[in-house]
C-alpha cells in the first residue's frame, strides 16, 4: 500500500494530534504518501484532502483538539454519501484510511470497509465507551481535568458549607465519573449503569453533615436518568444543605494531553499504519492489559463495554 489517508471524526479528544503525528511519521518512514483529511467525513465528501510531510505534524504532540479539525456529517450517514466518500478516496488514489474517533466514527469506517476500503480504527474519545479496548485516547486527560475541578470545587464548597453536584460527560458510560470520583474522594458517584437511589444520596449527605463535614461532593455522569437540576433541588429540600450544580462541559475535552494519552495515541496509530502497509483487513486498534491489540473492525464494534462494578463498590466503601 502506497497511499493512505488519516482523519479525525466526532467529538475531539486530547491526544488526537499525537495520533495524527504518529500515523503521518510512521507512514512516511515506510515510504508511503500520507494525506490529511480535514473535518472528518464531511471534509472527505468535499475533497478537503492534502498531502502531509514530517513538518506538517511538528509541534502538535502536546496540543489538545485536532489540527485536522472535526465535524459531524449528516451527508455521510446516507448510502449516497458513503458511496461518494469511496469515490473521493479513489480520486486521490488513497488505498487505506486511518480513522481516529469514537463509536460513531468507527461505525462510519465500517461502512467504508464494506465498500472495499481498508480502514483502521484508532479509539479517540474521552468517554472510554468502546468495548474492545481497555482505554481510549483522551480518557485519562479528561479524568485528570475533572479531578482538578473536584479539588477546586471542594475548597469553595467547604467555605460555604454546601453540597455540590459536578456533572461530567458520559451519556452511556460512567467511567469518567467513576474514575475521577474515586480518585477525588467524592461522597457520591452517580453513573448510568447503576440506578439512582435519591434517598440513599440524601442519607449520605446528611451523614456527612452530622459528622461535621463541611462539604458534600457528588460526581454525576450526564447520562444518569435523573436530571442534574432536579437532583439539586431534591437534595437541598430533603437535607436542608445548600446545593449547587457545576457543569464543566467542553472543558473536559480540551487541554494538553497526559503522557498516558500521548503514549496510547502513538502506539495505536503506529499499529494502524503498520497494518495498512501489510495490506491487512480492516481492524480496530486498542490496548488490553499492556498489549496493543487489533480486532476485526465489525467484531470490535459489536463488543459491549463492561462496567467495572468492583471499582464502583470500592468507591462506595472509601467514600
Amino acid at each position: 500500500m502506497k497511499k493512505i489517508g488519516v482523519l479525525t471524526s466526532g467529538g475531539d479528544s486530547p491526544g488526537m494530534n499525537a495520533a495524527v503525528r504518529a500515523a503521518v511519521r510512521k507512514g512516511l518512514s515506510l515510504g508511503m504518501d500520507v494525506f490529511g483529511i480535514q473535518r472528518g467525513y464531511e471534509g472527505l465528501l468535499d475533497g478537503e484532502i492534502e498531502k502531509l510531510q514530517r513538518h506538517s505534524v511538528g509541534d502538535i504532540l502536546q496540543r489538545g483538539g485536532t489540527v485536522l479539525r472535526t465535524a459531524r456529517s449528516e451527508r455521510f450517514m446516507t448510502r449516497e454519501g458513503q458511496e461518494h466518500a469511496v469515490k473521493m478516496l479513489e480520486t486521490f488514489g488513497i488505498e487505506g484510511l486511518v480513522v481516529i474517533g469514537g463509536d460513531g466514527s468507527l461505525t462510519g469506517g465500517l461502512e467504508l470497509a464494506r465498500r472495499g476500503v481498508k480502514v483502521m480504527g484508532v479509539p479517540g474519545t474521552i468517554d472510554n465507551d468502546l468495548g474492545y479496548t481497555d482505554y481510549t485516547i483522551g480518557f485519562d486527560t479528561a479524568v485528570n481535568t475533572v479531578l482538578s475541578l473536584i479539588s477546586n470545587i471542594r475548597d469553595t464548597s467547604s467555605a460555604h458549607e454546601r453540597a455540590t453536584i459536578i456533572e461530567v460527560m458520559g451519556r452511556n458510560c460512567g467511567d469518567i465519573a467513576l474514575h475521577a470520583g474515586l480518585a477525588g474522594g467524592a461522597d457520591v458517584i452517580l453513573v448510568p449503569e447503576v440506578e439512582v437511589d435519591i434517598n440513599e444520596v440524601c442519607r449520605k449527605v446528611l451523614r456527612g453533615q452530622q459528622s461535621g463535614k463541611l462539604h458534600s461532593i457528588i460526581v454525576k455522569a450526564e447520562g444518569v436518568e435523573t436530571g442534574t437540576q432536579e437532583l439539586t433541588k431534591m437534595i437541598e429540600e430533603t437535607t436542608g444543605r445548600e446545593t449547587r450544580a457545576v457543569v464543566p462541559g467542553y472543558i473536559q475535552r480540551g487541554g494538553t494531553p497526559s503522557a498516558r494519552d500521548r503514549l496510547l495515541a502513538s502506539l495505536t496509530a503506529t499499529k494502524a499504519v503498520e497494518l495498512l502497509y501489510d495490506d491487512a483487513d480492516s481492524r480496530a486498534i486498542g490496548v488490553c492489559g499492556n498489549e496493543v491489540v487489533a480486532y476485526e473492525l465489525e467484531k470490535a464494534l459489536a463488543m459491549k463495554r463492561e462496567f467495572d462494578f468492583k471499582l464502583y463498590e470500592l468507591a462506595e466503601v472509601l467514600a
